[in-house]
């Protein structure tokens, strides 16, 4: 697939005052500059954040009426049920919040959905379940928002209500005791993108400042609290960063028993986004993806050490089994899009009968990624409904295509990126049409991805110093990615496959400059290059570790012939 290589317009002026006021490297300043992180002030923010850059919890709407109730609750040993979701932000918030009430003196219960039966947010049954144990007090994490009808069902059994949540609120706000979000419409907070777990910690920070206990008491939980910021993919700016900085630096000493079990058993050597990303987040996921979200919340409260290894195993084997069932369905869909020939349409959308409702929007994810196309994947079930979900690429709202074939659909949810939709059997090929078209409309077919390009560099100025200078970019994730880098006419010196062919792997050098290049899922273009062939890279600096020795390499982002 053809992608654009765009690079960024440089200012060297502004780039050397960077490198004089700062004491950073050009590469480090260039980055900085494209990022547009140019004021000293934003600039140790962004590298060097403390905890004292934490904004003032109490600006954010109802949170002193919030921090009342609560507090009120430990003086009077209230029973209250914490009700979270089933993914790592929603088991993080719980963690973290349960932790901390329970350091007050206050045993809390906790609830959360099943995502094979019951779904995300509240739901009536469960607050009847809630109400039957006793509780009086209902606070929600990483949830809530949305839910008009469940809390005024919760206010009429008597039961008041606690939303912290960190989704887009609609027109109306539930009748809850009290609205804890940064989306909120009236809100004066400097920062509106912290996750559930984000949201959480400015409480209990919140709350530590009233009862005026010191700072290590609330900051002690960054390290729960930059795992489930992370994992949520929200933007790794601002009050996220200094979550994610100051969280890093705390997993690498973390006393939650648990999180050091998994970091353990996950086999990571060394504690950056990387492996949150990729080692925990997954891991955790897994549990609530095959309906099995307590165990991961366990882990990260139990204060036992046989238990947490027990429990982490258990993780490590329900993400296995999610990989497997992962994997078939996605064989499974890429056998009919072939068959069918689907890739030639503007848009993809294939079904399966009982496919496992709790990964098929990884799958969904894959598969517009391998494609570049929007994708929805149904599972239908024998009473003839089918559930899914959907992913876009960058160019088209998939949610507002969906809009304007909503006569075809029973319901769906979501944004401009990813949807969860249900659909009826006998209206399938209709909404397939309808859905069709109207990616045809949008010129999908014209959407070209984007490699963006920090700089360009020669061979000869990159050594080990200069790649560890950019770990001062990390945490990357979300508003802050990897930089890429542009390398001209280098000379194909060895290449190879990898993986039966799925990974492509070869030796470029300029010069008397050698480097090895590796490039993951570009195993395709083995026939495409041969030794001696002058090409052009853009990929990502990193120094490779193998069998204890150290060497530069590229991760190859995407290459083509040099001009």
């Amino acid at each position: 697939m053809n992608k654009k290589w765009q690079i960024y317009e440089t200012d060297e002026a502004k780039i050397q005052e960077i490198q004089e006021k700062n004491g950073v490297n050009k590469l480090l300043a260039t980055i900085l500059a494209n990022r547009n992180i140019t004021k000293e002030e934003d600039i140790r923010l962004f590298l060097k954040p403390t905890r004292n850059d934490f904004h003032n919890p109490f600006l954010i709407t109802d949170m002193e009426k919030a921090v009342e109730r609560i507090i009120k609750a430990i003086e009077n040993q209230e029973k209250v049920t914490i009700y979270g979701d089933y993914d790592v932000d929603g088991i993080t918030s719980i963690t973290v919040l349960k932790s901390f009430l329970q350091d007050r003196g206050l045993e809390v219960n906790t609830y959360i959905p099943n995502r094979l039966d019951e779904g995300y947010g509240l739901n009536e049954n469960a607050i009847k379940k809630i109400v039957d144990s006793g509780c009086n007090l209902m606070i929600t994490v990483d949830c809530g928002i949305s839910a008009i009808e469940e809390i005024a069902y919760a206010n009429s059994l008597g039961v008041e209500t606690i939303i912290t949540d960190h989704h887009e609120p609609g027109n109306e706000l539930p009748n809850a005791f009290a609205v804890i979000d940064n989306k909120r419409k009236d809100s004066k907070y400097p920062f509106r993108e912290l996750a559930g777990v984000g949201v959480v910690f400015k409480l209990i920070q919140a709350i530590g400042i009233t009862l005026n206990l010191k700072e290590e008491e609330y900051l002690k939980y960054l390290d729960i609290v930059c795992v489930g910021t992370i994992s949520d993919i929200v933007p790794l700016m601002d009050e996220n960063r200094v979550i994610a900085k100051l969280g890093l630096m705390l997993i690498s000493q973390t006393r939650n028993v648990g999180l050091h079990s998994l970091l353990h058993t996950s086999g990571y050597s060394k504690i950056d986004s990387n492996t949150i990303s990729f080692g925990i987040a997954p891991r955790i996921n897994a549990c609530g993806r095959m309906g099995k979200a307590e165990e991961a919340l366990e882990l990260l409260l139990t204060k036992n050490i046989t238990k947490a290894n027990e429990l982490s195993r258990q993780l490590n084997e329900h993400n296995r089994t999610r990989q497997e069932t992962e994997k078939g369905i996605f064989e499974n869909a890429v056998e009919q899009i072939e068959k069918e020939h689907l890739e030639k349409g503007n848009s993809i959308i294939v079904w399966g009968e009982n496919w496992h409702h709790g990964v098929i929007g990884i799958v969904a994810s894959k598969i517009t990624e391998m494609y570049f196309k929007p994708c929805i994947l149904l599972s239908f079930e024998e009473d003839g409904i089918g559930k899914g979900s959907g992913r876009s690429i960058p160019g088209f709202d998939l949610h507002d295509a969906l809009m304007q074939c909503s006569d075809t659909i029973e319901k769906f949810g979501g944004h401009s990126m990813a949807v969860g939709i249900t659909i009826k059997k006998d209206k399938f090929e209709t909404f397939k049409n309808k859905f069709e078209e109207i990616a045809t409309k949008a010129h999908i077919e014209e959407i070209t991805p984007i490699i963006q390009i920090d700089s360009k560099i020669d061979l000869k100025d990159i050594n080990k110093d200069v790649v560890e200078s950019l770990k001062q970019l990390e945490p990357f994730g979300e508003g802050n990615r990897m930089p890429v880098f542009l390398f001209k006419n280098l000379k194909i010196d060895s290449i190879r496959a990898l993986s039966e062919g799925k990974h492509l792997k070869l030796t470029i050098k300029d010069n008397n400059t050698i480097i090895n290049g590796i490039g993951f899922n570009l195993g395709n273009l083995v026939d495409d290059y041969k030794i001696g062939d002058k090409i052009d890279v853009v990929g990502v600096l990193e120094i490779n570790t193998f069998n204890g020795v150290e060497s530069l390499q590229i991760n190859i982002k995407d290459i083509m012939r040099s001009l």
